[in-house]
């Protein structure tokens, strides 16, 4: 029998490898006697503790003020991004988080570095920062949609040789590493949903009048695209999961599974900073002793 943990692991991509998105599964089924957490009541009671354990941990973070963390969500449209920075973030202090989703480029952003608009929107020490969406639209749907390329205007770029995709590559991983050398944990999960779960959910926007604002007929045209998408995130994925800045192929098709495991990588991992509370210096001790002493002198 798995524990939490295991599946954790499960997970995770390893550094240099490559992998098929197929072979990995995008739901846990029910009464699996490999994994521990299929049933919906038991993943939501696990994910109730671990908001409260983040919540502590991002007390932590933020005192400290040492360390930032950045959390990046990608995925395919409906795969439930929105949902699971709901859901995981309940509870935690609202002044030590910044979320920010990055739309289409504005004009300003495409006159710089497809890095730019990122960087300046990197969360500040003691804050978690979560990115929706990010920098690896870059080569994502850039990669599905090359003629995006053009608007950027880089002098000598050509999206068909492999040669562009793989320095692109590498500067987001040299980008993550100078990161995490500057106090920026860099944590990244990829939302796994199936395309009949996408469809499912496409069906739920359409029907239900309270959710037809999230469905944009858009969603079908990328939809359509969605054998290119896969390509394109197994390379990116292979490509970019390090040591340092891993990436976490979470199975989306159950919600609350999802969120759990995001909730248990993010707490774990700001744990695994070895965060120390802000200690008095003597002086600092001895005013507080004397505040004390004056609040406890005081006649109400």
């Amino acid at each position: 029998m798995l524990n939490l943990s295991d599946v954790v692991e499960m997970c995770r991509v390893a550094s240099g490898k490559k992998i098929k998105l197929k072979d990995l599964p995008t739901s846990w089924e029910s009464g699996s006697d490999e994994v521990t957490i299929s049933r919906h009541h038991e993943a939501r009671r696990l994910l109730t503790e671990d908001v409260h354990q983040l919540a502590a941990s991002q007390e932590l973070l933020y005192s400290a003020n040492s360390w930032s963390v950045l959390m990046v969500l990608q995925a395919m449209d409906a795969a439930g991004k929105d949902g699971t920075i709901e859901h995981v973030m309940t509870g935690v202090n609202p002044q030590g988080v910044k979320v920010v989703s990055f739309k289409q480029p504005s004009t300003e952003e495409l006159n710089h570095d497809f890095l730019w608009r990122c960087s300046k929107a990197l969360p500040a020490r003691g804050e978690i920062g979560i990115f929706n969406r990010s920098y690896y639209e870059e080569v994502l749907i850039v990669k599905v949609h090359p003629e995006l390329l053009a608007k950027q205007q880089i002098p000598g770029a050509n999206p068909a040789k492999k040669s562009f995709w793989k320095a692109r590559y590498k500067v987001i991983n040299q980008f993550e590493r100078h990161l995490v050398r500057n106090g920026t944990q860099v944590i990244k999960f990829f939302l796994h949903v199936s395309k009949q779960e996408q469809k499912r959910r496409f069906l739920d926007r359409i029907n239900d009048p309270k959710k037809n604002w999230k469905f944009s007929p858009g969603d079908l045209v990328e939809r359509a695209h969605w054998d290119e998408y896969m390509s394109a995130y197994e390379e990116m994925l292979s490509a970019t999961s390090t040591k340092f800045a891993p990436w976490f192929v979470i199975p989306a098709d159950d919600k609350a599974t999802a969120r759990l495991l995001v909730a248990q990588i993010l707490a774990n991992s700001i744990q695994k900073l070895d965060l120390k509370s802000p200690v008095l210096t003597p002086s600092q001790h001895n005013a507080l002793v004397e505040c004390k002493a004056k609040l406890e002198a005081e006649v109400d």
